[in-house]
């Protein structure tokens, strides 16, 4: 799922004033993984506010510290982990772009969900202590990784964090809502609209452009996510342009009617 809710963003991804890098990174598939294994300072991160130790005092923040020990790095395409693998730990996107996907028994794929920086990974695994679906990169990324059984440990010690933990996993039950709205009720248009207002504004929240942006997954697996078939979502994109509510260029996307796409979105609210 979006890690917003439909149609807007929450407003807890609108607090960061700092940006990651977020150079265009190519990559093939080559080693699946990368560990480092320097230290990664929560305390020090520009994520901080995005992420999990929202609210943390600074000594609750050098215990989050000791816990987050290692990146891992992910090349575009390869699986951070896959359906049925054990859940070990949950996962802070640092820098990159990743799709969530669930497959079918005759071997379709689903596109669950796309995560950025300051996003978590991982939470699926919770309930059965093995993940439900695939977690790929759409481009060279790196995680924080955050082994669960000491969040656990460390969530009983510090209150606010477990309470941090606790809005997460709700945030997460109220996206859920939201894609059901979304795949439920809104016709092609409208949940284009709403995916790209979705996306510009987490992406804003992160210091980037409110208004342009380039897209890191493809026209299909847009066209998964929102339940559409390839040829409406290109036929849609075109649409908006011929309207004026977009400028396209392949991936690049400009949005110059943002006022046209929430017209459009909030046509199907209550």
């Amino acid at each position: 799922m979006l890690n917003s809710t439909f149609p807007i963003a929450d407003a807890s991804d609108s607090t960061a004033h700092h940006h990651p890098c977020h150079h265009d990174q190519g990559g093939t598939s080559g080693c699946s993984m990368k560990y480092d294994t320097f230290k990664v300072a929560c305390s020090s991160c520009n994520l901080r506010e995005l992420c999990l130790p929202v609210g943390l005092s600074q000594p609750q923040l050098s215990h989050l510290d000791s816990l987050v020990a290692t990146r891992k790095t992910v090349k575009r395409g390869d699986a951070l982990f896959h359906t049925g693998d054990p859940f070990r730990s949950v996962y802070a996107v640092r820098t990159g772009f990743f799709k969530t996907r669930v497959s079918s028994e005759d071997g379709r794929d689903q596109v669950t969900g796309f995560q950025m920086a300051g996003e978590l990974l991982g939470l699926d695994g919770i309930s059965t202590d093995r993940h439900a679906c695939d977690a790929i990169a759409l481009e060279d990324s790196q995680v924080c990784v955050i082994p669960y059984s000491q969040l656990e440990d460390l969530s009983r010690e510090f209150s606010d964090l477990q309470h941090q933990f606790h809005k997460i996993m709700s945030r997460e039950i109220v996206r859920d809502h939201g894609v059901m709205l979304l795949l439920g009720s809104m016709r092609a248009e409208e949940r284009l609209a709403a995916f790209l207002l979705n996306l510009t504004q987490r992406l804003h929240a992160r210091g980037f452009s409110a208004s342009a942006l380039v897209l890191r997954m493809t026209r299909e697996e847009i066209g998964s996510y929102l339940g559409l078939k390839l040829e409406t979502v290109s036929r849609t994109f075109s649409k908006f342009q011929e309207e004026g509510l977009l400028e396209v260029k392949q991936r690049d996307i400009r949005i110059t009617d943002e006022a046209g796409l929430r017209a459009l979105v909030n046509s199907v609210r209550c």
